[in-house]
């Protein structure tokens, strides 16, 4: 007996999805499009609860009105090799956050309110654009704030022809009741885990409850969409977990990992970050104003094997990382 046809047909390496797969997302949209709203007229997209009317123009702590404000989007390249393949990832990055990283290295698009702001129709002619430019997918950086608004573009995008995977590049910071309303809608997820303590969230990034909620979302994630699924080198659906080692152990990677892989799956492909260097206010702080170690690397390298998670990438040390950051096939 045959099983399912596959979802995507391949033409000029680019996904498309057939007709009745597209329904089903747009079915999907419309189903999250009124909980979203109802959301974002008390904002509680993110664990900070702000409880501010978006809809309205009323700002919480992450600045966000109602527009999406998009800093620049472009054919990117230096994303993990399954998500920038031959061509590129369709990258929007978002300005703004509902994290406040004393280390963060987008701090000049991030922690400002700069950028352009794009009503559903504008952001749905860029994801579009970018589709006409030949990338393999629409890669959302820092959507968090704006999903709402994203929401809408993508059902304006999918009636004008977009055929493309969606990333949803997130900080993980996020609602789980908002990842949870993406189930269909989102076909490939990458989160940050940046932390394995909440004192340590507090402390370098402004929020509370990380952990756990970071925990919940990644878990509600793989639930959605799984392992990740590869096909000419290009993934079309699944997890990727981002890890961001920090100095001085701040940002708990080892302990993270032995989380995925006891509670998630071992299989589960994870990308190890060394790129950290001392950015935006963390040369004022002792221990971050430092790069990572050798020995802070190899520990971290050393635990991947002893739990026997061997999917996913590594970055070389920072002495050889390309700033662009391409990754390196463990």
């Amino acid at each position: 007996m045959l099983g399912n046809p596959p979802k995507f047909l391949i033409l000029g390496d680019l996904y498309f999805w057939r007709k009745m797969d597209i329904e089903i997302k747009i079915k999907s949209i419309d189903e999250a499009i009124p909980k979203l709203q109802k959301i974002v007229a008390k904002c509680s997209l993110c664990v900070h609860q702000c409880g501010v009317n978006r809809l309205i123009g009323e700002k919480g702590k992450c600045r966000a009105g109602q527009d999406a404000l998009v800093y620049k989007s472009f054919l990117h390249r230096g994303e993990e090799p399954s998500i920038s393949g031959s061509k590129g990832s369709g990258t929007i990055f978002f300005s703004q956050c509902n994290m406040a990283c004393t280390y963060c290295q987008n701090n000049q698009f991030s922690q400002k309110d700069v950028g352009d702001e794009k009503n559903v129709e504008s952001l749905a002619e860029i994801m579009l654009s970018l589709q006409k430019k030949g990338c393999h997918n629409i890669n959302l950086v820092s959507p968090t704030h704006y999903i709402y608004a994203i929401v809408l573009a993508l059902k304006n995008a999918y009636d004008n022809g977009l055929r493309l995977p969606i990333v949803y590049n997130t900080g993980g910071y996020d609602s789980l009741e908002v990842i949870k309303l993406l189930d269909g809608i989102m076909d490939i997820y990458l989160p940050d885990m940046r932390y394995s303590c909440d004192e340590m969230a507090k402390k370098y990034s402004g929020v509370i409850n990380y952990v756990s909620n970071n925990r919940k979302i990644v878990k509600e994630m793989f639930r959605q969409v799984g392992t990740l699924k590869i096909d000419a080198g290009v993934a079309f659906k699944g997890l990727i977990v981002r890890l961001l080692i920090l100095p001085g152990k701040i940002s708990g990677t080892i302990e993270t990992m032995e989380y995925l892989s006891r509670n998630i799956n071992r299989e589960m492909f994870i990308s190890i970050m060394s790129q950290y260097y001392p950015a935006y206010k963390a040369l004022q702080d002792d221990v971050l104003k430092n790069r990572i170690t050798h020995a802070e690397y190899r520990v971290v390298t050393e635990a991947m094997g002893r739990l026997g998670m061997t999917n996913g990438w590594v970055q070389p040390f920072f002495e050889n990382v390309d700033n662009n950051f391409a990754g390196e096939n463990f």
